[in-house]
C-alpha cells in the first residue's frame, strides 16, 4: 500500500517545532507523493489548584502569558507549512487543537492512527515525549526528524534497514516497503557479534524478497564490537551518507513511562538523520 496519507506534528510549546523540520517534512511528502496535514495543538499548563489557592502571585495570569505564547507559535508554524506547500506543490491541511500539557501527546496519537505515516520531530534541548507516544500508541509507522541544521535536502537516494530477523524489524520492513520502492539504493544492515541471528532466514533472504518488489539492494555486515548498538547503527549510515535509516523500535510503555530498547532510546535521544521507526 502507497503512503498517500501523512501527518505532521507539531510541538507549540515550550518552543516552537523549528521550520527546518516544516520544510522537511514537506519535501518528504512531495517525494511520496502525499497529502500532508499538520496538526499544532494549542497547549496550556496544568498547575494544581493548591499551587493556584495558595500562591502570592498572579499565575493565572502566568498560564494565560504561556497559552497566548502556544497560540501565536501555532499562527506562526502554520503560515510556514502552507508556504512551504505552496512551494512544493504538496496537498495539505492545517488541524488545530487544544488541551493540557499532559493531554496533547494523546491528542496527537488520535489522528496518527488515521494516517499511514506520522512525521515527528526530535531535540536535544526536550523530552522526546511525544515521539515516543505517537510510536507505541498510534499502530502506524513513525518518521522522526532531527531538529538540527543540515546541509543535504530531504531525499531518498541510499536508505539504511537495520536487520536482524526481530518481529519488529519485519514489520518496519513491512511499514518502509512504499519508501524502499522509491529509494536510489537499499543497503541492509546486519550486525554481527552483537545477538545471535538466524542464518537460515538471513539479509540474503530478505533482500531476494525486496528484489521481487524492484528494488536494488547491497548487503552490509557490520561487527559491533562491544559498542552500543545504537552507536553502530548511526556510524554506519552516516558512513554510507544515507538519507534515512529504517529500523524496528524495541520496547513497550507503561502510562508516560516509556522502557525503551538500547538502539531504540540512542536514535530517539539523539537522532543522527532521519529514521523511520515501527513498532
Amino acid at each position: 500500500m502507497a503512503i498517500k496519507d501523512v501527518l505532521l506534528a507539531l510541538r507549540t510549546y515550550p518552543e516552537p517545532t523549528p521550520v527546518q523540520v516544516v520544510d522537511d517534512a514537506v519535501a518528504m511528502a512531495a517525494l511520496l507523493g502525499a497529502h500532508l496535514s499538520a496538526i499544532a495543538c494549542e497547549t496550556h499548563i496544568e498547575l494544581p489548584g493548591s499551587v493556584l489557592s495558595g500562591s502570592l502571585i498572579d499565575l493565572s495570569a502566568l498560564v494565560a502569558k504561556e497559552a497566548e505564547k502556544s497560540r501565536n507559535n501555532i499562527r506562526d508554524l502554520q503560515a510556514a507549512f502552507e508556504a512551504a506547500a505552496n512551494r512544493q506543490s504538496v496537498a495539505c491541511e492545517v488541524i488545530s487543537e487544544r488541551g493540557g500539557t499532559e493531554e496533547v501527546p494523546g491528542i496527537l496519537v488520535q489522528y496518527a492512527r488515521l494516517r499511514d505515516l506520522t512525521i515527528v520531530s526530535v531535540s536535544n534541548d526536550f523530552d522526546p515525549w511525544y515521539a515516543e507516544t505517537i510510536m507505541f500508541g498510534s499502530g502506524r509507522p513513525t518518521l522522526v526528524l532531527p531538529e538540527r541544521p543540515h546541509a543535504r535536502p530531504i531525499a531518498l537516494d541510499t536508505v539504511v534497514v537495520a536487520w536482524d530477523f526481530s518481529r519488529v524489524a519485519a514489520r518496519a520492513v513491512a511499514d518502509a516497503l512504499p519508501i524502499l520502492e522509491k529509494a536510489g539504493q537499499v543497503r541492509i544492515l546486519t550486525v554481527s557479534n552483537e545477538k545471535k541471528i538466524d542464518t537460515i532466514h538471513s539479509a540474503e533472504e530478505l533482500a531476494r524478497n525486496l528484489a521481487r518488489h524492484g528494488i536494488a539492494v547491497v548487503l552490509d555486515e557490520v561487527r559491533a564490537d562491544n559498542r552500543p548498538i545504537g552507536e553502530v547503527l548511526a556510524a554506519h549510515a552516516l558512513s554510507c551518507k544515507a538519507d534515512l535509516l529504517v529500523m524496528g523500535a524495541y520496547g513497550h510503555s507503561r502510562l508516560r513511562e516509556f522502557i525503551l530498547g538500547g538502539a531504540t532510546r540512542s536514535m530517539l535521544g539523539s537522532p543522527p538523520l532521519p529514521i523511520l521507526l515501527s513498532h
